[in-house]
Parts: C-alpha cells; sequence; structure tokens
C-alpha cells in the first residue's frame, strides 16, 4: 500500500458530473470542490485524474475478512452441505489454514481496496476455541491502514450462542473490548431457542452501547417470525436507529406481500435495517419496498475464498452488480439507486454517515473509466485510483 497523501485530486467527475479539482485537508476531508483550473499550477501533492468517473468509497457491509485462505494454495471444497454443516467444517480445518491469521486477513483487505472498498464492517468469529483472538489479529491487520480504511468489527458467534455455553460470556467480554457490534446466527436453526438468543444479544447491546448485527438464514415464516422478535426486543429495550441489522433475512423477499409490506414499515419505523450478499440462488431483497417502507440496506461480499465457499474476487461493485442483474434493474434511476446503496448510503453501516464527494466528507475516491455510475456498474471495470482519507490505497 501506498503511503502517498494527496492535496488535490484534479479533472474528475463525480458521480458522471463535470470536471472539478477537489482540495483535500491534512485530516483526510474533503475541503472544497471548484469547477477544474484550464491551467493548474504545478503542486507536488496533486494527482491529475484525467476525466474519470469519481465515485465514493464502496462500503462493504457484510465482510468475514478473519477466516479465508486466499493467497494459499487452491483448497477443494469439502465438507457437509447447510449451514451446520459448514461451521463443523470450518472448525475441523481452520487451524490446519492458519485462520484467523494476519497474512490471510492482510490479503482479503488487499483485495477490498484494490476493488476500490474504502469502509468495511466485518463478522469476526468468537467461540470457545478461540475466544477473541479473531479480533486482535483483525485489529492488527487494519492497523496496517492506519486511518485510511474505516472499519468496524462484529464479534460473530459462528459456532452458535445458547448451544455452547460460554459464549455468551465471550460476547460480553467483546463489548467491553470495544467491538461496534454483537452478532449473532440464526436463532431458530441453530440454537433452537430464538427467544433466547435474540433476547440475549440484544440485551448486551442494549446493556453495553453496542449495535447487533445478525446472520438470519432461516426461511419463509420461520425467518419471518424471527423478523417479529427481533422488532420486538427492539422495540422494548428503545435500540436507536441504525443499531440493529438483520443480515441476509431471506425471509422477507419470500413470505407474501402483504406480511412482507407490515415487517417493512415496522423495520424502517424502528430503524432496523438490511444487508445483502445478493446470493444467486435465492430472491432477491426487494430493492423499491424497502426505499419505500424507508429501510437502509447495503451489500457485503460475504466471505471469500474460505471454508463455506472458494467463490468471491473481494469485488464489491461485483456483488452490487449481481444484485442488480439478479433483480432485473435496467432502468438508469434503479441502476443509479444499487449504485448509491454500494457507495454514499453504505456508509452509515461502517460509521460514516456523511460519506459521499461532497466537502466535509473523508476523502474516499474511486476513480473509474466508466461514463456514469450506471455505466460502471455493468461493467465493473478496474479501479485506476483508490483514495482512503486522501491517502492511496491503490493505483492501477
Amino acid at each position: 500500500m501506498s503511503t502517498d497523501r494527496i492535496s488535490r485530486l484534479r479533472n474528475v467527475r463525480p458521480w458522471g458530473g463535470e470536471l472539478v479539482d477537489i482540495d483535500i485537508d491534512a485530516d483526510g476531508l474533503i475541503a472544497a470542490i471548484r469547477p477544474a483550473a484550464s491551467d493548474p499550477a504545478t503542486d507536488d501533492g496533486a494527482e491529475d485524474g484525467r476525466g474519470l468517473l469519481a465515485l465514493p468509497g464502496l462500503v462493504n457491509a457484510h465482510a468475514h475478512v478473519d477466516k479465508s485462505w486466499w493467497g494459499r494454495p487452491w483448497e477443494s471444497y469439502g465438507g457437509d452441505r447447510g449451514t451446520d454443516g459448514r461451521i463443523r467444517h470450518e472448525r475441523a480445518r481452520r487451524e490446519e489454514l492458519g485462520i484467523p491469521g494476519l497474512e490471510g486477513t492482510g490479503n482479503v483487505l488487499a483485495e477490498f481496496v484494490k476493488h476500490g472498498t474504502t469502509a468495511i464492517r466485518t463478522h469476526v468469529d468468537v467461540d470457545l476455541g478461540l475466544g477473541l483472538r479473531g479480533i486482535e489479529v483483525v485489529r492488527e491487520a487494519l492497523d496496517a491502514y492506519g486511518d485510511a480504511i474505516r472499519a468496524e468489527i462484529i464479534a460473530f458467534p459462528q459456532d452458535g450462542v445458547l448451544r455452547r455455553p460460554g459464549v455468551l460470556e465471550l460476547l460480553v467480554e467483546a463489548a467491553k473490548s470495544g467491538v461496534e457490534h454483537i452478532g449473532g446466527l440464526d436463532p431458530a436453526g441453530i440454537d433452537r431457542d430464538p427467544v433466547g438468543q435474540i433476547d440475549a444479544i440484544l440485551g448486551i447491546a442494549a446493556e453495553y452501547g453496542t449495535g447487533v448485527d445478525i446472520h438470519l438464514h432461516d426461511p419463509a415464516e420461520l425467518g419471518a417470525f424471527q423478523f417479529d422478535l427481533i422488532l420486538d426486543r427492539t422495540e422494548s429495550l428503545g435500540l436507536a436507529p441504525g443499531a440493529v441489522n438483520i443480515a441476509h433475512g431471506f425471509a422477507i423477499a419470500e413470505v407474501d406481500a402483504s406480511r412482507r409490506h407490515d415487517l417493512l414499515a415496522r423495520m424502517g419505523g424502528l430503524g432496523v435495517t438490511m444487508t445483502t450478499v445478493a446470493p444467486l440462488r435465492l430472491p432477491q431483497l426487494p430493492l423499491h419496498e424497502l426505499d419505500a417502507a424507508g429501510v437502509r440496506f447495503a451489500f457485503g461480499t460475504d466471505g471469500i475464498r474460505d471454508l463455506w465457499s472458494p467463490y468471491g474476487t473481494g469485488d464489491l461493485l461485483g456483488i452490487a452488480w449481481q444484485f442488480a442483474r439478479a433483480s432485473s434493474q435496467v432502468r438508469d434511476e434503479d441502476l443509479l439507486r444499487v449504485v448509491q446503496l454500494a457507495t454514499r448510503d453504505g456508509g452509515a453501516f461502517a460509521g460514516l454517515p456523511q460519506h459521499d464527494i461532497t466537502v466535509g466528507s473523508r476523502a474516499d475516491i474511486v476513480l473509474m473509466d466508466a461514463e456514469n455510475p450506471m455505466d460502471a456498474l455493468v461493467r465493473t471495470p478496474a479501479r485506476q485510483l483508490v483514495l482512503g482519507a486522501g491517502r492511496v490505497l491503490h493505483r492501477a
């Protein structure tokens, strides 16, 4: 990673608009945006953007940076299918592959930034075999980037919460250590106690001031029932808007329209959000219905090249493309909306309520050779320059 800081980014087109020059202050914030100078003065801290499209940094709102074998020799897919089968397979082989490890985590982060990601929300496994070691590894890997990457960590009980006595205590310890969120996993499908798990993890969040980010794969009405429980507990505990996120949440796309409408209306009212990795084998989250209900959502890569799946490149824009294509989005306004979700509107999922190419925002900027955001989405061109807080993370 370069350590270069840029004080001015010249000749770029934010969101495909007119050419501008962007001034960046010593804190890595956008200080000014002005029409591009026709005869710019020599400036050693300036970078010529060559008229490229400029977008805010991509936000990966659902990652697993602790568990990839990226950079190692190819690993053949093995073990049993299904969530519990993948959990068992991972537990059996992770130590052999050095998971969690600083090198593997660093390799994943490098792939993210190469593809334009500047902000991350990542799950990190916490269980009786690992304790909090994975969190320590991820924090060390992130430290290499200083302030150039904005990241939040979720203490993720991958192996279950209530079915493994002692995990709740580890989650409390993680909350005390400063993680931003407490995770959960299929309260019905894994723990067989949806009320117990949801009460426990949201209770920790209420006591220690963290967020909650819960994996919910359980389908259809079983999943919708757990949505109800999460919403009930969010309301009774008075958790703030944005404090609770439901990841995956396939059930919302599988129940009937009336049931979905009621759930989304309640989610919007309570500020419960969603994240998706746009899985091809399942119905996609309904873009227009979520927007109409005021339910914020964002994209994530999930795990890449890990013991769950050999797939994944680290390109968050590729996930946005997958969502748009699988959702049959073709109109300009809808393609633009998908790009906004992957960039500007995803910022809040990593602690960046202002995340745009605007004065006062962090200078998290991605340059691409594309006509406009819609063109960038459908072609996913190489990222030519990636800035994080004004620092060069990647240059093609």
